[in-house]
């Protein structure tokens, strides 16, 4: 009798019965949809975690995580979903007044509070439930069978009235007004602008959510994970003037990771927080401004487990151990040094790493950044941005990263040095939201040039006779540590952090020392504000800019002194007049002598070739694809087809890219069972200058656009995937050559690519995904969709 009513009601829900609205709603009228899958509830309610996050992962996290989820509208945990949408972006860079911080798990922690927070719900909240009623109350479910009752065209482009680009309208409608917006838009079911979700997958949500949306228990931490979070917060929370300052020092640099076990389940990942509670009881996070914010209040640092399910584009893994806690105590306890105060809170002094923390030597501090510098710098890309357009349209689409020697006692990690520049090295966010834009030239480049003025002077009184043996001050990773050698790749306003120099020799590289390492950290991670105003994110932008140059220009001393010039007004071509004058000062570091000699007409590559030798293994392998030096054979017959191919595409370069987006993933299906490969398409845009902050033609120069071919996935938001045979590669690879009209670019993808529209899209999409998962577990996490082309 139960199982019938249930079925009459549901039933009466998919015939539009709604208490709300006497008129038939759009999504049934001439409805065609077979409803015979719904009519199965079961009377069990389903489980969360096993049975309907996972289809949530695959088919709606892939756009709706981060803070950039359209309506704020976080799928990846049963908190977000319940939480709901909010109208308002997190993303505009115009407002004048900061908007209010709405951080899932930190600013709210009740329905009531994120429903005052301007939240509407998109499940059912109804007072006394029933099937119907909560089918009838869930924009969730309407959006579901709105993409049912309107699939899209299964070939060819969407409709222009399908906007798909990243900055498009949001409407974000609510349960009472869900009819009015279906008439208006029609076409904008969920999933948007992606095939319907399979018949299986369609039927577990509409049943949850017939059910109420229930969630189940989380399970059990391993006893592993428990152990060691037990033994961290007892070292993190130790008492005494050193041990505090410590502590807060490895908060404030860890506060974007997710933290794992050595010998726990790779699943299992925790964040640093400050808590209000102590250990062993149930952390609550202080909703602070910033991690510098002063507490106001005593408070532990505690390990939070993070339940969402892993999206890639916010996923910055760091790995605790016995071996780790061990080189902290090296690091900042084997040594002496004494605290004898507090460090300052607040933003005024406290945004400033360099007078919170001035009484821990910094030869420390720039070891412990160094030992995991791929983590920082993922923090810029992935940290509080996860949409990095303030902190990436300033940098280059490809370069190489080295590292100083920290064992060549330079002054970058001279206590007593960076105590007398500390006031240089403001950063902008000791202003906060201010709307005083011009700062950041009157104020902070002043302080900035004065700085490196004083390093510069620092530097030749003790090296009189300028860089000897300049290509010993690079750090080779002590011959076993990876992060001696990065490369970062920006795909437009996202961007890749990868181990080794990957690539053909990059026109631009940097060289950071411990001074820049922490500021990048302190403007783009722990003082950056999303939600901040347009005064806070100009001003970030363009410090980012001084960061970028300072950088190139350390390259740069490693150059004889008379060819330093000439590469660098290559990289600024056209820089406007105003701005042009901070671009050239201080012209001081020209003049540093260098002992290494280049002869060659392409100084850059020429210097590169000879730091790669100096860091060896830690430079990464042999690059067999874009820049093979001599024997780049494979003894795998099928795998060398492959290399040969891919090394003809990475020679395209110019115009004949522009049809084709930042970062694309490939698929090679090989034949006799063995396992399909995959590879990462990168363009790599070419820009007279990066002074400005809109991409224009004034700055491109499409003209010196290249093509990087990676193994692997690299990116967290594929930009299209295509499917091709083995033995289809080279034709493959032909076609990609000769492209000179937008009828031979449609040609081509209907012969491998795989549009938003392809019937198969999301078998293609979860194959990519368990690709990536089978690289790198630690690593893997749900790609974002957002910026899948429509092209």
């Amino acid at each position: 009798m139960r199982i019938l009513t249930i079925i009459a009601l549901v039933l009466m829900a998919l015939a539009g019965c709604s208490n709300k609205d006497s008129k038939p709603s759009i999504i049934d009228e001439q409805a065609n949809v077979n409803y015979s899958i719904l009519l199965t509830t079961p009377e069990k309610p389903l489980s969360f975690m096993e049975e309907v996050q996972p289809i949530l992962d695959k088919r709606c996290v892939v756009c709706h995580g981060c803070y950039d989820a359209p309506c704020q509208l976080k799928l990846n945990s049963h908190a977000g979903i319940t939480r709901g949408a909010n109208p308002d972006k997190v993303y505009n860079g115009l407002r004048i007044t900061p908007a209010p911080k709405t951080r899932l798990f930190v600013d709210a922690r009740s329905t009531e509070e994120w429903r005052d927070l301007k939240f509407h719900p998109v499940v059912s909240e109804t007072p006394n439930p029933t099937p119907s009623s909560n089918l009838d109350n869930s924009v969730m479910y309407q959006m579901l069978r709105l993409k049912q009752r309107f699939p899209q065209p299964n070939v060819g482009m969407l409709s222009a009235d399908i906007d798909t680009s990243l900055n498009r309208k949001q409407v974000c409608t609510n349960a009472e007004d869900f009819n009015k917006f279906a008439r208006k838009n029609p076409n904008w079911g969920m999933p948007f602008a992606l095939p319907n979700l399979p018949a299986n997958e369609y039927k577990v949500l509409v049943q949850w959510l017939a059910q109420g949306a229930p969630n189940s228990p989380a399970p059990a931490l391993a006893a592993a994970s428990q152990q060691q979070v037990g033994e961290w917060e007892e070292f993190l929370n130790q008492q005494g003037l050193r041990e505090e300052l410590v502590s807060r020092y490895i908060y404030e640099h860890l506060v974007q990771g997710h933290i794992y076990f050595a010998g726990a389940p790779d699943s299992e990942y925790f964040r640093l927080i400050r808590s209000t509670t102590p250990p062993g009881e149930p952390a609550i996070e202080l909703a602070s401004e910033r991690p510098y914010s002063d507490p106001g209040q005593p408070f532990w640092y505690r390990l939070k487990h993070y339940v969402p399910h892993i999206v890639i584009k916010d996923h910055v893994p760091y790995q605790w151990s016995p071996a780790k806690m061990a080189r902290y105590k090296e690091l900042f306890y084997d040594v002496d040094y004494r605290v004898n105060e507090p460090a300052p809170y607040g933003q005024e002094l406290a945004s400033n790493p360099f007078r919170a923390f001035q009484d821990i030597p910094a030869d420390s501090r720039y070891r412990f950044m160094l030992d995991d510098a791929r983590f920082y710098l993922q923090g810029f890309i992935k940290g509080p941005v996860c949409r990095g357009q303030i902190a990436l349209n300033v940098i280059e689409d490809q370069f190489w990263i080295m590292f100083v020697e920290p064992d060549r006692h330079l002054i970058s990690t001279n206590t007593a040095f960076l105590k007398s520049v500390t006031n240089d090295l403001e950063l902008p966010d000791n202003r906060g939201n201010t709307l005083n834009v011009t700062a950041i030239w009157t104020d902070y480049w002043k302080r900035q040039k004065s700085y490196l003025q004083a390093r510069e002077k620092e530097f030749v009184s003790i090296h009189t006779n300028g860089l000897d043996g300049s290509l010993n001050y690079l750090w080779d990773g002590d011959g076993t540590n990876q992060n001696a050698a990065l490369t970062i790749f920006r795909h437009e306003d996202s961007a890749s952090v990868s181990f080794g120099h990957l690539g053909d020799y990059p026109e631009t590289a940097w060289v950071i020392d411990y001074p820049l390492l922490e500021r990048i950290h302190y403007l783009l991670v722990v003082g950056y504000d999303v939600y901040g105003n347009v005064g806070h994110q100009l001003n970030t932008r363009l410090y980012m800019d001084f960061l970028r140059m300072e950088g190139e220009d350390f390259f740069l001393t490693m150059m004889p002194p008379e060819q330093r010039k000439a590469v660098r007004d290559s990289w600024y071509v056209g820089v406007h007049a105003q701005v042009k004058k901070h671009f050239d000062e201080p012209q001081e570091w020209l003049n540093i002598p260098s002992n290494i000699t280049l002869t060659t007409d392409a100084p850059v590559k020429e210097l590169l070739t000879m730091i790669d030798a100096r860091l060896g293994p830690m430079a990464g392998p042999n690059d067999v694809i874009n820049r093979c030096d001599g024997d780049c054979s494979t003894p795998d017959p099928a795998l060398s087809k492959v290399d040969n191919a891919l090394r003809m595409a990475a020679k395209i370069s110019g115009r004949k890219l522009l049809a084709f987006p930042d970062d694309s993933f490939i698929r090679i299906e090989m034949p006799d069972g063995q396992p399909d490969l995959s590879y990462s398409l990168i363009v790599n845009k070419s820009y007279k200058n990066l002074t400005t902050m809109l991409e224009n033609d004034d700055k491109r120069d499409p003209d010196g656009d290249t093509l990087t071919i990676l193994p692997g996935l690299t990116g967290s938001y594929p930009n299209f995937f295509y499917s091709v045979e083995l033995d289809q590669l080279d034709q493959f690879v032909a076609s990609l050559a000769t492209l000179a009209s937008r009828d031979d670019y449609e040609r081509f993808v209907a012969l491998y690519g795989v549009r938003r529209t392809n019937p198969e899209f999301w078998a293609h999409s979860d194959w990519f995904h368990n690709r990536r998962k089978a690289e790198n577990a630690i690593e893997a996490g749900i790609f974002d969709l957002n910026r899948y082309s429509n092209r």
